[in-house]
């Protein structure tokens, strides 16, 4: 988040993915095309073999991630040298805007690129891009992974790969200081492991005043956890934007704050408000001076480059004191971003051409070790979401991950569903002011209400 950070890859936020409107049920899904990956869907060829007259350059906005960008371009640069028919080119945007503020000039000026990549744009994009539907591709993916990119019955977007977010740990440090996070399942224990690493002198957790992981990926842990359903869930959303939510008499919203109290007080890391970056809490995690991060698994491949031979491992952050509570032993996963292709200023052959360079990333030999090898090796480091890979996850992180998938242990994420803006106010105002003592828990609770009241309820399908 994105989907920030991970912007110009993307050109949205880490949260803005950083990096889905209707996004239903994952961990089944999830299960069918993360864990259990069929061998038995061949890598076909794409248009590559054939023969034309002339090359046909189709352009891409952006990189999809910040943190894979040389292994994206890599993929680029072994595609184009296959070809006869296509020439695919990544085009830069302006990091510091947001999706909509890159495309939609683009757009005015006739000149859209033909291949994009976000998330919560999605719904402000369907009617300016293709329907997927009956494509070789979209029929690779599991249904349940495409719901968050289907705009009123149009397969607008195809998806990149599977993320979690949560709290992240250097497992060395961890085993050093003798804490076995699979003991760790409450709120109590979790301050229990952080006081053990500050009595071994390390630092026990870099909670970052980032806005947009406050925004998007912390609140996300309110609202997944607030009801136990997909319809309970959306059901709070819809009482915030009626003004008939009362947060300070959510229990869940309670703990919720509790747990935020925790990470603050436990916080080793500088209190940057500023900050849309995570190279910090890269460095502090990768030292061996700190035991935990609340990031996402999107942070592996810079990790992993700056502690070559260093596991991380990811886990739940436990908002309740007693075990049971639902979500406290669960990760929230969901797709980062979605593919989609113009279909309003393109050509038939541009078109094509897109079709075929996603085709050839996700089926073909070659583009299956750039999605799923990890970065250390030239891949991406993706967690396969395509049947037909025969390339499993490689990276510590993602086995992980694909624990929790398996187990049925994964959570919604329910900040795809925030109107636009939400995240940032609630995040860059809101919570950062929390974060630095500058309002109390209830002026928070009421800062949240008054960002939400009257918003679009766009996870209805309403218009923004």
């Amino acid at each position: 988040m994105p989907h920030t950070r991970r912007a110009l890859v993307r050109l949205v936020p880490p949260f803005e993915r950083k990096n889905m409107k209707k996004f239903a049920k994952l961990g089944a899904a999830l299960v069918a095309s993360t864990v259990a990956i069929s061998l038995t869907v061949a890598a076909a060829p794409t248009a590559s073999a054939a023969t034309c007259s002339k090359k046909t350059t189709v352009e891409m906005l952006g990189t999809i991630k910040t943190e894979i960008k040389d292994q994206f371009l890599a993929a680029v640069k072994a595609y184009n040298a296959s070809q006869k028919c296509y020439t695919l080119k990544s085009i830069p945007g302006d990091a510091k805007l947001t999706f909509l503020q890159n495309v939609t000039p683009m757009y005015a000026a006739k000149n859209a690129p033909t291949i994009m990549y976000t998330l919560q744009e999605i719904p402000d994009m369907a009617d300016k891009v293709m329907d997927w539907k009956g494509t070789k591709l979209v029929k690779l993916v599991s249904p349940g992974l495409l719901a968050a990119a289907n705009v009123g019955g149009k397969q607008v977007g195809v998806p990149s790969t599977a993320e979690a977010f949560g709290l992240l740990y250097n497992k060395k440090v961890l085993a050093d200081a003798g804490i076995d996070p699979a003991k760790i399942k409450t709120r109590g224990d979790l301050e229990a492991a952080f006081k053990v690493l500050q009595g071994k002198g390390k630092k026990a957790i870099h909670f970052s005043a980032i806005w947009w992981s406050l925004g998007a990926h912390f609140t996300n842990i309110f609202h997944a956890n607030a009801g136990k359903t997909h319809e309970a869930r959306l059901a709070v959303l819809d009482s915030l934007s009626d003004g008939t939510k009362d947060l300070s008499k959510d229990a869940t919203f309670q703990n919720w704050l509790s747990t935020f109290d925790l990470l603050k007080k436990y916080n080793g890391s500088t209190v940057n408000l500023t900050d849309t970056e995570y190279d910090a809490s890269i460095a502090d995690l990768s030292s061996g001076n700190y035991g935990f991060l609340f990031q996402g698994n999107w942070t592996e491949p810079n990790l992993m480059t700056a502690a070559p031979g260093t596991d991380f491992g990811i886990m739940p952050l436990p908002i309740s004191t007693t075990a049971t509570t639902y979500g406290n032993d669960s990760i929230p996963v969901g797709v980062p971003g979605y593919f989609m292709i113009d279909a309003k200023q393109s050509t038939k052959a541009e078109r094509d051409g897109a079709v075929d360079f996603l085709t050839w990333l996700y089926t073909s030999s070659t583009g299956q070790r750039f999605v799923a090898d990890p970065v250390t090796e030239g891949g991406m480091g993706f967690i396969p979401v395509y049947k037909g890979f025969k390339v499993a996850p490689a990276t510590s992180m993602a086995r992980d991950i694909a624990k929790y998938v398996g187990a049925g242990k994964t959570l919604e994420w329910i900040n795809t569903y925030y109107p636009a803006g939400l995240q940032e106010t609630v995040g860059k105002v809101s919570m950062q002011q929390y974060f630095t003592d500058k309002i109390s828990s209830a002026e928070l609770a009421k800062a949240i209400e008054g960002a939400w009241k009257g918003s679009a309820k766009t996870w209805r399908g309403a218009a923004k």
